[in-house]
């Protein structure tokens, strides 16, 4: 099972230092991979019809994914980059395969692209995707179909509800098809997971939760043809469970077959990025004996 951390910009300020210096360490720690939450717009909450009800709102910073791990790939060498997850459908779907491919080849293939299709309704229109957010976890199928053949062919002719590529392609082509997992907390995600992902990143689940969905996950793998072997799956510990709960949910995860874990040391009281910092380094004493 492989060990990763969640970035913590929501208490980091923006600070662009705090970015090189969280993903250094982690490498020198050993961790496998890197997680950045996305969000492009911050939006007020209040007065809005239908009503916002993520956990994010205008007060909270957050640093552009793939932007990021432009930077990263050039100031660390092992560890890999994950999005969790970039919202897909409000962006351009060959600007996404373009930026995707140069971070994977800046990087030597390090990057997995974890992508969902949002709740913030006032971002897409902001993005200029006004009517998309009714039909987003349809137009993110057919990002997705679409981003896997510009990776693989140099010039393809393209036709969906969503897109007219007209005999163009985004060279220089990846050395790899790019890994993309999925995220999500309904049904609809977990099924189209099952059908077109290569792995599930669970968040804000507790781990009786994600075991539980995890098995019916993997149902849904096989009745759609696909076994279980090469999907992966990822569970979120929150830092603030504490050192008592710790051992527990590692070892349930392990148990259950997850072939990823994350923590998150958002929501646990640090001010600094020393102190996070400090803190993925405690989690991975445990998870190093356990």
């Amino acid at each position: 099972m492989k060990a990763g951390v969640i970035y913590p910009q929501t208490e980091l300020g923006g600070d662009v230092a705090a970015v090189k210096a969280f993903a250094q360490a982690a490498e020198a720690m050993g961790y496998d991979h890197i997680v950045i939450y996305d969000h492009v717009l911050g939006a007020e909450h209040l007065g809005r019809e239908p009503k916002l009800r993520g956990p994010y709102m205008d007060t909270d910073p957050f640093h552009e994914p793939l932007i990021t791990y432009a930077y990263l790939a050039g100031v660390t060498s092992t560890i890999e980059l994950v999005t969790g997850v970039l919202v897909l459908p409000q962006r351009q779907t060959a600007l996404v395969a373009k930026q995707a491919a140069d971070v994977d080849l800046f990087s030597g293939g390090r990057l997995r692209l974890g992508v969902g299709v949002g709740w913030n309704w006032v971002e897409f229109d902001g993005l200029e995707m006004p009517g998309t957010f009714k039909k987003r976890g349809r137009r993110q199928e057919a990002q997705i179909a679409l981003m896997r053949r510009l990776w693989a062919e140099r010039v393809i002719d393209h036709t969906d509800d969503f897109h007219r590529i007209d005999r163009a392609g985004i060279l220089p082509l990846p050395k790899r098809q790019i890994p993309i997992w999925l995220g999500g907390s309904t049904d609809i995600a977990y099924e189209r997971a099952a059908r077109i992902a290569d792995g599930f990143l669970f968040s804000g689940r507790t781990q009786a939760d994600a075991v539980e969905i995890k098995g019916r996950i993997e149902g849904m793998l096989e009745e759609n043809g696909r076994g279980g072997e090469g999907f992966g799956f990822e569970s979120i510990q929150p830092y603030s469970n504490g050192a008592n709960r710790w051992p527990g949910d590692i070892a349930a995860w392990r148990e259950a077959g997850g072939s990823h874990i994350s923590v998150v040391t958002m929501g646990a009281g640090f001010e600094t990025v020393d102190a996070h910092i400090d803190a993925i380094g405690n989690w991975r004493k445990t998870y190093e004996a356990g």
